[in-house]
């Protein structure tokens, strides 16, 4: 790799181990592209050079399948395994299989109870559903490219009568993140997980679902020691994932409250933050 000017990650006195795979978990949005979704050549040099040197780097997002799988064959990774749905759903990358990955668990809910409540609380936000078939609903008015899919339209009194759903998103272009928040809040969601953004937006799971329990899955499989787990990330999405670590490191435009339960705060997405982290892995 050539040498790359970036800012050292700050309270960081982590060494590596010689001779230690790590798992490396890797969030996307913030992490390894910045928020126009533009992965720099830095960013993508360091990644390729760490799953290149043998480490289990699992990309681990609040994206859907369709749209993980692309930054899965970006950063070089031709087996190992990814989270996607914010720990909805794991791959195993393997190209011995009919698309390259099979789904090794896929974690589902009942949304009905919580739409209908959001509905009532927050009549004109933004509703998608991933169902457990990978396809999308999503009202009229929502969009987001990170679903990697094209939406099939449904009302959000269709969705409030689904069964099982993967993953809900809801957002608003009408409220302050602030105002979204106590509306969220005000709903009193119960029997679910969920995250709320540092925008009018809002991620829900099944209860106990995360990045972080989808990745003890993943390093149990593989027999990594705990010491040796690393995760970046910059969300709420990603509280979970950066407390599961030994190494949990914040990108530097990371909420507050996510910083301080990082062991590491690195620079930002712009700032090519992720770079120094991966490199004291070579």
């Amino acid at each position: 790799m050539k040498d790359l000017e970036v800012n050292p990650p700050r309270r960081s006195n982590w060494q590596k181990e010689d001779g230690v795979k790590y798992l490396v978990a890797l969030d996307i949005d913030g992490t390894l592209v910045n928020h126009d979704g533009v992965m720099s050549e830095a960013v993508k040099e360091a990644a390729q050079a760490v799953v290149a040197a043998g480490h289990h780097v699992v990309i681990s997002t609040g994206r859907s399948m369709g749209a993980t799988l692309p930054i899965v064959n970006m950063v070089g990774m031709t087996r190992g395994y990814a989270v996607s749905s914010n720990g909805g759903v794991t791959l195993e990358i393997d190209p011995a299989v009919q698309d390259g990955y099979r789904i090794l668990d896929r974690v589902c809910f009942d949304p009905s109870h919580a739409i209908t409540m959001i509905k009532k609380r927050l009549p004109d936000a933004s509703l998608a559903l991933e169902a457990p078939d990978g396809t999308v609903y999503a009202t009229e008015n929502f969009e987001d490219w990170s679903f990697g899919a094209n939406t099939v339209k449904r009302t959000r009194t269709e969705m409030a009568a689904m069964e099982s759903a993967v993953r809900v998103v809801v957002s608003s272009s009408t409220q302050t993140p602030d105002d979204f928040k106590r509306a969220i809040y005000d709903v009193g969601l119960h029997g679910v997980n969920y995250a709320v953004g540092w925008s009018a937006w809002l991620d829900i799971a099944a209860h106990g679902v995360s990045k972080a329990s989808a990745l003890e899955q993943i390093r149990r499989r593989l027999s990594v020691d705990p010491r040796h787990t690393v995760a970046v990330g910059d969300g709420y999405n990603d509280k979970e994932m950066i407390h599961w670590a030994a190494r949990g490191v914040a990108m530097g435009q990371a909420p507050a409250e996510i910083a301080a339960l990082a062991t590491d705060v690195t620079g930002s997405v712009y700032e090519d933050g992720l770079v120094p982290i991966l490199r004291e892995l070579l």
